[in-house]
């Protein structure tokens, strides 16, 4: 008599506006079992990247996918050639990265005509993302009908936020009309980080304040009280907050009128200009961290004024949300610079001595791919390095959400 296994599987899909990124992911132990990347969708020079991690191969093609049908198409290919096809009974569910799921939607929901039909509703508030991320769930929707999806929102762990840090000081009215509010952003980075930190503390996340900093090309910031979000930089788009790659993050928003009014600039020229031509990359012409380092280990002035700004905005943000909880237990830096970038983390802590904050430069120097402290033995505050997993989060609310509906 055979066995049958249980379905165990889920496949990760993020899709964006010309790219597919996915992992597919065995949730008995969260063991990796493929992952990827489809690039330049709809250009003559697409790109797929495949990687079988049960055998370590790596595939490349390039050449033209017309459009994300063809992406997904060529992923399941690809999947089937090491064994672990759409088609398998094994495969317990997909799970949709989605950008923007308003007051709506506050958990991981298993998608619907009338879940897709809100998440299109939403496509005012994330324009450029929310689009892509229907494309794909309506592509995967076709390739496996029959096969649970779930959505899972950046914006759903910052539902928990109250109504004063959501709201902004506007007429309500016009506000609630237009679905004006801040609702934050990377929110299974921040949900997933504030958690293995207090795990790293030995304790459970109901016991502790985190403040997260996901500092990546883009950078939020977030207050966990207790495992639940009280307040995040991002607002109602991902431009507010801290200063990033691209965009400018918090702005007096008299720039926008004064550029329109002054600069005769147009709405989309200045969006462009926020969004895309600001932060690190419109002060000093770099975007990447190592890059911004290295000009300034050179003598670079105008990198150094870039880093210095970036810098002073994330202490005002570890500052606030030092007030907005009352009690810190720790600090978690997370996502690329975070993870990787020493001299970040250093200056960002550097003179918040007062308030318990220090790291140790031997620990804060060392460089791994695990979740570790970096403050001193005893220091009242923990500083930790926390490499997140949107991944596997995305993937976890999948299987369990599916499990509890089965």
């Amino acid at each position: 008599m055979t066995e049958t296994r249980a379905a165990s599987r889920v496949l990760v899909l993020n899709s964006g506006s010309s790219s597919v990124k996915y992992q597919l992911l065995d949730m008995r132990d969260a063991g990796r079992l493929a992952a990827g990347l489809v690039e330049r969708i709809g250009e003559q020079t697409s790109r797929l990247k495949h990687t079988c991690l049960t055998t370590g191969e790596t595939r490349e093609h390039t050449g033209p996918i017309a459009d994300h049908d063809s992406a997904l198409k060529a992923v399941a290919e690809e999947l089937a050639r090491d064994g672990l096809g759409l088609d398998s009974p094994e495969l317990a569910a997909i799970g949709h990265r989605v950008v923007h799921g308003g007051m709506f939607f506050t958990e991981p929901t298993v998608i619907d005509d009338e879940v897709l039909a809100e998440i299109e509703r939403l496509i005012p508030v994330a324009p450029l993302h929310n689009p892509a991320n229907l494309t794909g769930i309506r592509t995967a929707r076709a390739l496996r009908p029959d096969l649970p999806q779930v959505a899972v929102f950046d914006t759903a762990f910052h539902t928990t936020m109250p109504e004063s840090a959501a709201r902004y000081a506007i007429d309500p009215k016009i506000a609630d009309r237009h679905r004006i509010r801040r609702y934050g952003f990377h929110g299974t980075s921040h949900a997933y980080v504030s958690r293995e930190t207090a795990r790293l503390l030995g304790k459970d996340p109901s016991e502790v304040n985190v403040i997260v900093l996901h500092l990546g090309n883009g950078a939020s910031a977030s207050a966990v009280a207790g495992g639940r979000c009280v307040d995040t930089s991002m607002g109602l788009t991902p431009l507010e907050g801290l200063v990033m790659g691209t965009r400018s993050g918090d702005l007096d928003p008299a720039v926008i009128f004064h550029l329109a009014r002054v600069g005769g600039m147009s709405m989309d020229e200045i969006d462009t200009l926020l969004n895309k031509r600001s932060g690190l990359f419109g002060l000093c012409g770099d975007n990447d961290m190592r890059e911004i380092r290295r000009r300034i280990d050179e003598g670079d002035e105008e990198a150094a004024l870039a880093f210095d700004i970036y810098i002073h905005r994330l202490k005002k943000y570890i500052g606030a949300y030092y007030a907005v909880l009352g009690q810190v237990d720790a600090i978690a830096f997370t996502a690329g610079v975070g993870e990787n970038a020493a001299p970040v983390r250093e200056a960002a802590i550097a003179g918040l001595e007062g308030l318990g904050l220090a790291v140790d430069p031997g620990l804060n120097a060392v460089r791994a791919d695990r979740a570790r402290l970096v403050s001193p033995q005893g220091a009242r505050v923990a500083v930790a390095v926390v490499p997140t997993d949107e991944e596997l989060e995305i993937a976890t609310q999948t299987y369990a959400l599916v499990g509890k509906n089965n």
